[in-house]
């Protein structure tokens, strides 16, 4: 058995990001990162605009996990499967070893959500949310022409506009009735679609597929509205779902998330939860900077200075390079409306609450050079 003051599961970037928060603060204490991969250390939202950078899955990679294990002053475990957590004992039992720890932080992120579709071609169907996923999507690519990609939100978006980069005819399908719908009002969402249109784009909207099946050449989707379309690579972006799977199996609270307190603490003592798995306060934050504010107070916490998590107004650059976007989307189920102004330049659209306050932004074009004067007002 290994003890260690602190384990992390998971090595993606809440897991480094917060190991390397806390060893800014403690350069001593004994800490193990769990992964069921190679640990290779990158920047998963890259992987959606990684085609225009002439990226592969080997160059996205930042280091490796030795390098990593050297840089950070830590042990990191690599191809190692979670099999059990015992709570009360604080003991994790995996295929290599069993882990004692003073601190256990779940670090484990969020999987692709499958959706029922029927065909014997359903299951060659595309998810990119790793390293590994992406070297995939790359390899069949390569001699595509036509990719189909389910889901008109975020990272459906990017990857389409990431695959007109290298030349890829692309067709977006999804049940919206503009992209990011639920993101944006209709006006910035139009003008995404528009000017992805222009630069070649096919949309099926208002609709979903419901079969995939495999033809001598290329896979023919179903959609629901009875049109049919034929694809070289059909990919999956339709959305991630936290994995509670290890939580729920060691009776930890679970909703969408790993609930936690504002300390980022789940139901057991001493276990916490970061990323994208998390649900803090009832809040699933599956962006970069909410991470970044969680590893950096959570690591206050390890460290003797129990820190809560504050989240500021943080905006999201869309990576739509051929319509520039930046987001701050209002807090679900909050009661306002958005009230949009469109210049030549771009569009500035606000979400107002019932008092008329600003709690939401998005801006389009050159507007989005105007994200800190946003930031401020809603910070005011």
């Amino acid at each position: 058995m290994c003890d260690y003051d602190v384990v992390i599961i998971g090595t993606g970037l809440a897991g480094y990001s917060l190991a390397r928060e806390f060893r800014r603060l403690d350069k001593h204490s004994r800490i193990v990162l769990l992964t069921a991969d190679d640990g290779r250390s990158y920047s998963k939202p890259m992987l959606s605009s990684a085609l225009k950078q002439g990226k592969t899955a080997d160059t996205l990679a930042m280091a490796n996990a030795e390098k990593m294990q050297e840089t950070l002053s830590t042990s990191i475990i690599t191809n190692c499967t979670v099999e059990k957590i015992d709570t009360e004992a604080k003991q994790i039992f995996t295929n290599k070893d069993t882990y004692q720890y003073k601190n256990l932080v779940l670090a484990v992120g969020a999987q692709p959500i499958r959706l029922p579709i029927q065909g014997e071609g359903a299951k060659d169907i595309l998810s990119v949310n790793n390293l590994t996923d992406y070297a995939v999507f790359r390899r069949h690519l390569s001699s595509a022409k036509h990719v189909a990609i389910l889901g008109p939100g975020l990272i459906g978006c990017e990857f389409a506009n990431d695959l007109l980069h290298a030349d890829k005819q692309v067709t977006v399908i999804g049940p919206d009735h503009y992209p990011l719908s639920t993101l944006l009002p209709e006006t910035v969402g139009t003008a995404l679609q528009a000017a992805l249109t222009a630069k070649g784009v096919t949309w099926h909207l208002n609709t979903v597929v419901e079969s995939v099946d495999k033809t001598p050449k290329n896979y023919k989707l179903v959609l629901k509205n009875g049109v049919c379309i034929e694809a070289d690579v059909v990919l999956s972006a339709v959305g991630l779902r936290p994995d509670i799977r290890l939580a729920e199996a060691a009776n930890l609270t679970t909703n969408r998330g790993i609930m936690t307190d504002k300390f980022l603490q789940t139901s057991a003592k001493s276990v916490y939860a970061l990323g994208d798995c998390a649900e803090v306060e009832g809040k699933n934050l599956p962006f970069v900077a909410p991470l970044m504010q969680g590893a950096k107070a959570l690591a206050k916490t390890l460290t003797g200075d129990a820190t809560a998590v504050d989240y500021p107004p943080m905006p999201v650059v869309v990576k739509t390079s051929f319509y520039p976007l930046v987001i701050l989307p209002p807090a679900p189920f909050l009661v306002g409306q958005w009230v949009s102004d469109s210049h030549a330049e771009g569009i500035y659209a606000r979400y107002e609450n019932e008092e008329g306050q600003l709690v939401g932004f998005a801006l389009s074009g050159a507007a989005t050079a105007d994200k800190q004067k946003y930031v401020k007002l809603m910070s005011d």
